[in-house]
């Protein structure tokens, strides 16, 4: 999934976006080859380089990923935004996506809310038990 750089465009060579993004070379490889990146067409095997628009691309993954979507979701989105770049295409997707983790998130916090509120029973009844044998041992 590569495509050529348009004329005038500043290209970013992988190792550079990588540093400059805290990303490793690996895991930007490792995007391209899942398809949810894209590089400037190399020639004869020359280093991967990224446009700004690619490396806008980049920035809105790693959003994605810290929102918590898959590889999987992410390679839906991208397929939904689809090979005519239409934004539009891809909004209502991602905001269905979202929505989902969203409904997610709700659980786990529900769960953990359970979770305090038994830690915190345990841990009463067990000062209860250690003062009754405290004044026992007194």
């Amino acid at each position: 999934m590569t495509n050529e750089q348009r004329e005038g465009e500043t290209i970013v060579s992988i190792s550079d976006l990588a540093k400059d993004l805290g990303l490793t070379t690996r895991t930007l490889r490792y995007w391209e080859e899942v398809g949810i990146v894209e590089s400037v067409e190399r020639q004869d095997g020359a280093t991967r380089g990224y446009t700004p628009y690619y490396v806008r691309r980049i920035k809105f993954i790693m959003k994605l990923k810290e929102l918590g979507l898959t590889i999987k979701e992410m390679q839906d989105l991208y397929a939904a935004y689809g090979d005519a770049k239409q934004t539009e295409k891809m909004i209502p997707r991602l905001i269905e996506t979202l929505d989902q983790h969203v409904a997610k998130v709700d659980e786990k916090m529900a769960q953990l809310a359970s979770l305090r509120q038994d830690i915190v029973g345990y841990r009463q009844k067990m000062m209860k038990q250690f003062a009754i044998f405290s004044a026992a041992e007194r």
